[in-house]
């Protein structure tokens, strides 16, 4: 197994963490690729990863059928639903919602353009209709805010004042606000308040990737994964 340098260079004064899980998780959206990530500086996304939850296949869910293809889907289908979400850095919960529910997941177009369309409804509903299921962390020493979003419902673990140590158990993963597919949407700011936050570049650090395509993984120190990478944490 190599160690080459990282396919992308984490920018200065990056915000570097531990990856928030255990497992294997396909990275999305991903910084590494491109800035703004998700197309927009809007609610602090700047530099924000999307992490879909997959098996050692590389697949998001094991089972298909109509619904997959020109319907909706279960989210309880998906690996990533329910997989624990643990802390990436340490510091104090300043926020922590859980009142949303987890949608039905879409991975067809048909289901998928309806879904589009709604977007602009969801915009002006506020930042519960699109984080759904969030926590926000300020971090130790002043680094910034991290935002963890699309959590499952009723998992949230800790509460406004919290304490917590790299690793402590937050939620588990859901599809709740604007998600698709199960995953855990990632990403740190200069304020807790996503409606004004500007985003803040991260990186990660310890972890084995498999780029997109590959057959054999890389460890990286410390990285950004590149899109469409397999990412697993490394022992710490």
């Amino acid at each position: 197994m190599s160690r080459p340098p990282a396919n992308q260079p984490p920018a200065r004064g990056s915000v570097v963490l531990a990856l928030p899980f255990a497992g294997r998780w396909l990275a999305g959206n991903s910084p590494a690729r491109r800035v703004p990530s998700h197309g927009t500086d809007l609610l602090g996304e700047r530099y924000a990863i999307d992490f879909t939850g997959v098996d050692d296949r590389g697949r998001t869910a094991a089972h298909r059928d109509w619904g997959t293809y020109v319907g909706t889907e279960p989210p309880e289908r998906f690996f990533a639903f329910g997989r624990a979400i643990l802390a990436p850095a340490a510091g104090v919960v300043v926020e922590a919602f859980d009142g949303e529910v987890d949608h039905p997941a879409r991975r067809s177009q048909l289901a998928l353009v309806p879904y589009a369309l709604g977007q602009a409804a969801r915009l002006r509903a506020g930042v519960g209709a699109i984080a759904g299921n969030h926590i926000v962390i300020e971090l130790v020493g002043g680094a910034g805010f991290l935002a963890l979003v699309h959590l499952r419902a009723g998992s949230v673990r800790v509460r406004p004042g919290d304490t917590v140590a790299q690793g402590h158990p937050l939620a588990e993963c859901g599809n709740s606000g604007n998600s698709t597919q199960p995953h855990l949407h990632l990403q740190v700011m200069d304020s807790p308040d996503l409606s004004v936050a500007r985003g803040l570049p991260l990186a990660f650090r310890r972890y084995r990737e498999w780029p997109a395509g590959a057959k054999h993984p890389v460890l990286r120190d410390v990285g950004i994964p590149g899109e469409g990478a397999t990412v697993e944490p490394l022992p710490s």
